[in-house]
């Protein structure tokens, strides 16, 4: 059965970094593109940032741009999500999601993480 499990949320200063991390398991990873997503609360859930399966392409939302910076280890099948100067906007769960690199942008994906809360205070 296939797993993706996050980690590393948590409450941060506005400003502040947090890393993400999501490992997946069950099968191997290694030519599939994985993504992070986020839901605030009372919002719909939207695209973050995506990583092809050389690491080599990524991509991120216009939001995210030049703050966050999304990797992958592709020998211990996780991907990460570095985050910079967090903003209260931010606050949300986290995602973490394996699919195609052109669908994940289009929130078309295989496999969902259960979400890791991450917030950011003023």
């Amino acid at each position: 059965q296939v797993q993706l499990v996050e980690s590393g949320g948590g409450l941060v200063q506005a400003g502040g970094s947090l890393r993400l991390s999501c490992t997946a398991s069950g099968r191997t990873f290694s030519f599939a593109a994985m993504g992070w997503f986020r839901q605030a609360p009372g919002k719909e859930r939207e695209f973050v940032a995506a990583i092809n399966w050389s690491g080599g392409t990524t991509d991120y939302a216009d939001f995210v741009k030049g703050r966050f910076t999304i990797s992958r280890d592709k020998g211990k099948n996780t991907v990460l999500l570095q985050m910079n100067s967090r903003k209260p906007e931010d606050t949300a769960v986290y995602y973490c999601a394996e699919g195609s690199f052109a669908s994940l942008v289009r929130k078309v994906v295989n496999y969902w993480g259960q979400g890791t809360q991450v917030t950011v205070s003023s």
